[in-house]
């Protein structure tokens, strides 16, 4: 599937893959083989560029041809409301346009459209390919920041009872931020390898740098730089909290096979003294009209002290 647009002073105009016009942006999402061969033979965009971003597994990386340019990241994404991953998202930049690959539909290249479309342009490439960046930056804060309500809403039910789907939800939310941590990482690599493609010869004639898109660059490295702070901050947090978590409940574990033990030994007072005044031979008392309540009181009097004898030893 995929849908190409192109800035006017409207707003945006659908084209068809036939009729492109220089300035388009072709937005690509989970597209077939077929299409990715149609795409390719009307842009002239390498089919390796076109399909890298469609691997789950690829690497953030820039590559540079004499007439395009491909730049992969990593954009946050939201599989459910308990589960938070990452998606390959290609941008590709050419001299006629710009284009975007990725899986699935996401909330990045979904903030684009006739809603906003006087906020950004198609014809000016750069800026769009870093209000993209941008966008992306900011999703990862702001899943960021839901994660970390949500951990101290998990924090305060976990005070309260232990429940093993808090514990399980908690284990989310970490590897949630164990994506973030290692997609920031790599997409921070790739926006410092696109500083210094501003300047190279070899792209200058694909991505034009004004001064207002220096200072959309600028907020873009500094919102992942806030990102990766707050994902490495709130991961050791969140491991804190798991190793403390699991000691607590060790800990409660402990507790209670003291307290079984404790309860188990004063039990087997009563049940010894009684196997041994029940066996068929002579014992003391066997004559005594009273014997029965002696031996019982004595059992008693037994697992009352060595209850207290516990007790005073914080067994239970």
């Amino acid at each position: 599937m995929y849908k190409i647009l192109k800035s006017t002073d409207q707003g945006l105009d659908e084209l068809e893959l036939e009729h492109l016009e220089k300035g388009y942006w072709l937005d690509i999402v989970a597209p077939s083989v077929e299409e990715l061969q149609e795409i390719a033979a009307a842009t002239k965009i390498q089919m390796d560029f076109l399909s890298a971003a469609l691997d789950e597994e690829e690497k953030s990386r820039i590559e540079v041809e004499d007439d395009q340019i491909l730049i992969l990241v990593d954009i946050p994404f939201l599989r459910s409301n308990k589960d938070y991953d990452t998606l390959p998202l290609g941008i590709v930049v050419t001299e006629e346009g710009i284009a975007t690959i990725c899986l699935e539909p996401n909330a990045v290249t979904a903030d684009f459209g006739t809603h906003n479309s006087k906020m950004f342009s198609t014809f000016k490439k750069t800026r769009f390919l870093f209000q993209i960046l941008y966008k992306s930056a900011t999703l990862y804060l702001k899943y960021i920041r839901i994660i970390i309500r949500r951990t101290d809403e998990l924090e305060i039910h976990l005070r309260q009872s232990m429940e093993n789907s808090e514990l399980f939800n908690l284990l989310d939310l970490q590897k949630s931020l164990t994506y973030f941590s290692t997609s920031l990482r790599s997409n921070s690599i790739v926006l410092e390898r696109l500083l210094r493609l501003r300047n190279a010869t070899q792209s200058q004639h694909l991505i034009k740098v004004y001064e207002e898109d220096e200072d959309l660059l600028d907020d873009v490295i500094i919102e992942y730089k806030q990102a990766v702070e707050m994902v490495e901050m709130y991961s050791h947090i969140l491991n804190s909290m798991m190793e403390v978590f699991a000691s607590i409940i060790s800990n409660n574990l402990n507790l209670v096979m003291k307290f079984l033990a404790s309860v188990t030994i004063i039990l087997a007072i009563p049940t010894l003294i009684s196997g041994l005044w029940g066996m068929n031979v002579p014992v003391p008392f066997a004559e005594n009209p009273f014997g029965f309540i002696i031996v019982i009181s004595l059992a008693a009097c037994i697992a009352i002290g060595t209850a207290f004898l516990l007790w005073k030893k914080r067994m239970f």
